[in-house]
């Protein structure tokens, strides 16, 4: 009898302490409250598409993303590096870029989005112009500190040019990185030091586009930004023509993953690039550029259009999905072959599938 009132009292006092500790920590601590503490309004949302910056534009061409309640656009300049281990980044290659990825197109077609009652987000790119041996950018990887060192800097006044620009065009988003892999994943407090140069003269939204293969999980650097962007190309079938069912289940895993990442960081995720081309492996590796120049390649608007159903039916609604920037659109598409065969949903049905979701 002793012996179990004895166990009984170490229970009680047990028991008290557990409590007591409860009450005495904090209630909602940032690992688990974060999880629910994000959601976008339903009007907040990107409805995004990368635009496609030729030799011109006109208002006519804007307005014309309305129909499909498209409420934003995205803006691509480019800065130029030669090789994957070399520090130079080049500004510009002047007249030999489309004037609609130069600072005269840039601030153009942004006057005329602001007329159409569209938002702008400046998306600047690096492009690496010799790729020989399998490179791209983000195996971007310096020899020596010192050469890392040069490479960021050179990084900064490419960045804080367009940053400038887009302060004094009163763009509304700005994307400082793009798919730099190794830089973005090995190199965490240059890009920290970088976004706080970039705060002191750019005021509107920051992101980053994460590559959608590990680079998005990996970056450490997402709680110094105001969203979360990933380049969503993920795979999501072995199947040609999927049905929507079965591109539903191929964003099961990878929304674990996404939804971890959201978590971690409270803040909301932006697909600041996604997109299908119109035949019938376009889930398969949705990354692959088409081969514009073959005649032979079968076409499926119906697969494209399951794509984007499955997509918007999949992240839509999560209150902490914050839209899409739809690659891509251009000014006016050509009636030929090789725009056709590219990622966008122009006069297919996909785009009234986007138009639809966007609506909503």
């Amino acid at each position: 009898m002793r012996q179990l009132l004895l166990l009984f009292t170490a229970i009680t006092l047990l028991v008290v302490l557990f409590w007591r500790m409860r009450l005495n920590a904090d209630p909602t601590p940032a690992s688990t409250s974060t999880a629910s503490a994000v959601s976008v309004p339903a009007a907040e949302k990107f409805r995004g598409v990368n635009w496609v910056g030729g030799d011109s534009v006109t208002l006519e061409q804007l307005q014309a993303l309305k129909q499909y309640n498209v409420n934003w656009i995205a803006q691509t300049p480019f800065g130029w590096q030669r090789d994957y281990d070399s520090p130079e980044v080049m500004l510009s290659k002047g007249n030999r870029s489309y004037w609609g990825e130069r600072d005269s197109g840039l601030i153009h077609t942004n006057t005329l989005a602001k007329q159409a009652g569209l938002k702008t987000m400046l998306k600047p790119h690096i492009w690496l112009m010799n790729r020989d041996g399998g490179k791209w950018l983000g195996d971007i990887r310096m020899q020596s500190e010192e050469e890392w060192q040069q490479w960021f800097a050179n990084y900064q006044t490419f960045i804080l040019h367009y940053a400038r620009l887009a302060e004094a065009q009163q763009l509304e988003a700005l994307c400082i990185g793009t798919e730099l892999y190794l830089p973005a994943v090995e190199r965490e407090q240059d890009w920290r030091k970088l976004i706080q140069e970039i705060r002191k003269v750019y005021t509107g939204q920051l992101t980053y586009a994460a590559n959608w293969n590990k680079e998005f999980e990996e970056i450490r650097f997402w709680d110094a930004l105001d969203f979360i962007g990933i380049q969503a190309y993920f795979p999501l079938t072995q199947r040609q023509n999927p049905s929507v069912e079965v591109l539903r289940r191929g964003w099961k895993e990878h929304m674990k993953s996404i939804e971890g990442i959201q978590k971690r960081y409270n803040k909301p995720i932006v697909f600041t690039e996604i997109g299908y081309k119109n035949t019938p492996d376009a889930a398969i590796e949705p990354w692959l550029w088409p081969d514009r120049k073959a005649e032979d390649v079968p076409l499926s608007e119906q697969t494209q259009a399951n794509a984007y159903e499955a997509l918007y039916q999949q992240f839509w609604q999560q209150p902490w999905f914050g839209g899409t920037f739809i690659w891509k659109w251009y000014p006016r598409l050509r009636p030929n072959r090789r725009d056709h065969l590219d990622f966008t949903p122009q006069d297919k049905p996909a785009s009234q599938i986007m138009a639809q979701w966007y609506g909503s």
